[in-house]
């Protein structure tokens, strides 16, 4: 087992190497293009990564490589906790995907604007499109911009307005703020990116913004967070949702309009009123 961390701005995590579709060949490259593939793919298309894909993996962020296989990595994403891995959320990657852990350096920062330019120095070319909750290690600041480590020994530069400490205090407002940015954005299986979430993604990309270390899944999320009674819970909480005799499927942000949520496949993210469904298959609140 070795440590790595991904080199792209966003690697999309499959159930094996055989998981992925003709039409997820821009997900697959080995420069991926996440926005190109969402867009791509209409509702039955989306249905169709149930089963394949698992969750995301963002820029420098560090995996456990377990072994590889025809240019394919078995990682655990130790940033993702699940309770199928102690380690942390398993899956399959493309090798090409993964480099070097980046240089130590202090004071980790988190995107919180949809996507940021990576510059190769202050005001210049742009490197790569890196996603929102992509959170670096800084290493100077200079005119505006924060120069950070990226993987394989090398570093870039971003604007302060992109960025905010992962350890800056933050209230219910701003968990719901992070959460709005995205309204209107289609649902994406798996998703923990500017360009598709899913229910439990969006929990927990601002989670991750925030500096706290979230589980990847709605039922290790209501496991791992302090259970509040359903009456107590207020805009900022989350709400759980689960049909009789089964396993918590959904999560959303308690909000003052009802849920700040991404719905399912076919929808978008969303704020706005529960619906009876939803009522009727609410069974636990949980303070975020």
């Amino acid at each position: 087992m070795k440590l790595a961390a991904t080199k792209v701005p966003v690697s999309t995590v499959w159930t094996s190497p055989d998981a992925p579709r003709d039409i997820d060949a821009p997900a697959t490259a080995a420069q991926p293009d996440v926005a190109a593939w969402a867009k791509l793919m209409d509702t039955e298309t989306r249905l169709g990564l149930h089963g394949r894909t698992l969750t995301q993996l963002l820029f420098a962020e560090p995996v456990l490589v377990r072994s590889e296989r025809d240019g394919w990595s078995e990682i655990t994403a130790p940033w993702q906790p699940s309770s199928q891995d102690e380690l942390g959320y398993p899956g399959w990657v493309p090798s090409s995907h993964l480099g070097e852990l980046p240089e130590s350096a202090a004071d980790p920062v988190a995107i919180d604007v949809p996507s940021a330019s990576l510059l190769a120095e202050p005001d210049g070319r742009e490197v790569a499109e890196l996603s929102f909750a992509t959170v670096l290690a800084s290493i100077e600041h200079a005119d505006g911009y924060t120069r950070v480590a990226t993987p394989d020994g090398g570093s870039g530069w971003l604007a302060d307005d992109a960025l905010r400490a992962v350890i800056e205090p933050s209230g219910a407002d701003d968990r719901l703020r992070l959460g709005e940015l995205f309204l209107g954005l289609e649902y994406l299986w798996g998703g923990t990116c500017a360009y598709g979430l899913d229910c439990s993604g969006l929990i927990h990309t601002v989670g991750r913004v925030l500096g706290l270390r979230t589980p990847r899944d709605a039922h290790d999320q209501a496991a791992a967070l302090p259970n509040i009674p359903l009456d107590e819970a207020r805009p900022g909480d989350l709400y759980f949702f689960a049909r009789d005799g089964k396993p918590i499927h959904h999560v959303g942000f308690v909000s003052a309009a009802g849920m700040l949520h991404a719905s399912e496949t076919g929808k978008r993210l969303e704020n706005g009123p529960l619906t009876d469904e939803r009522r009727a298959t609410l069974v636990a609140a949980a303070r975020f």
